[in-house]
């Protein structure tokens, strides 16, 4: 075994339906997360279905919404060339033959605004759904030595209102907006959103009945004006169990998808 095959991991998901090389021991590895991100994104029957998934990493999300949407064209955007590289490298895998035609990979910073933003290739109005897993992580908090993690882990100041500004602007009207945070930073997303989205939806995600939330799933329509509604919470595992719950499960296999009310 080389050097590099020795610092990567070919993975697959949905059961096998989509494989992803991801870095080993640094940088970010998609799992649970993603898989939840993509299942926002609703089945269709319409023709072409066009996608941006902001931040993508190596491609995670993208690249679910793609095989269980079949008229998803989708752009996975990623700031971090090394990052950008493993997407291009996942792409290109034997096993995701079948769909890699409607995937591309923009080496983009996700912030950028007006004329930058349009000159690197997000241009506005054209996207019919963007999704979104932003860094996590206060800025401030121990920070992990790995550059390449930290860049995914770790949030700057202002940076939900400049992602979903920027989800705003390449969004065409009517467009969804989905993304999975933290639930402490609920109140920097509705303040990025402010009048570009409305109809707001919040699904809190519980490791268990009775307990708090670890996530949320937060979707919204560019320029709607309908009121928010905190949904019911989704609850992962069975009490007393690590296995899923069948919906949890349908969801994180690409079987189904969270449809918004």
């Amino acid at each position: 075994m080389d050097r590099d095959s020795a610092r990567e991991t070919v993975d697959s998901f949905h059961r096998g339906r989509f494989h992803l090389v991801q870095p080993l021991g640094r940088g970010h590895r998609a799992g649970m997360d993603a898989m939840l991100l993509a299942a926002l994104v609703p089945d269709t029957d319409r023709p072409v279905v066009k996608v941006a998934d902001l931040g993508a990493g190596a491609g995670a999300a993208g690249m679910a919404v793609a095989v269980r949407v079949p008229s998803a064209q989708v752009l996975l955007v990623e700031r971090a060339p090394e990052m950008a590289t493993f997407a291009r490298r996942s792409i290109a895998l034997a096993q995701n033959a079948a769909f890699a035609d409607r995937l591309d990979v923009l080496e983009a910073d996700v912030a950028l605004t007006g004329r930058a933003r349009i000159a690197a290739g997000l241009p506005s109005d054209v996207f019919d759904h963007v999704v979104m897993n932003p860094p996590f992580n206060n800025g401030a908090d121990r920070k992990t030595p790995d550059a390449l993690k930290a860049q995914a882990h770790a949030m700057d100041d202002g940076l939900f209102d400049a992602w979903i500004r920027t989800a705003g602007a390449i969004l065409r009207p009517c467009g969804q907006l989905s993304l999975i945070a933290r639930p402490e930073s609920i109140g920097e997303i509705l303040t990025a959103c402010g009048r570009r989205f409305g109809g707001l939806e919040i699904t809190p995600l519980l490791p268990r009945a009775g307990e708090n939330a670890v996530r949320i799933l937060v979707t919204g329509i560019k320029q709607s004006r309908a009121r928010l509604t905190l949904r019911a919470p989704l609850v992962m595992h069975k009490e007393g169990s690590h296995a899923f719950v069948k919906e949890i499960d349908d969801l994180n296999n690409g079987r189904t998808f969270h449809a918004r009310r």
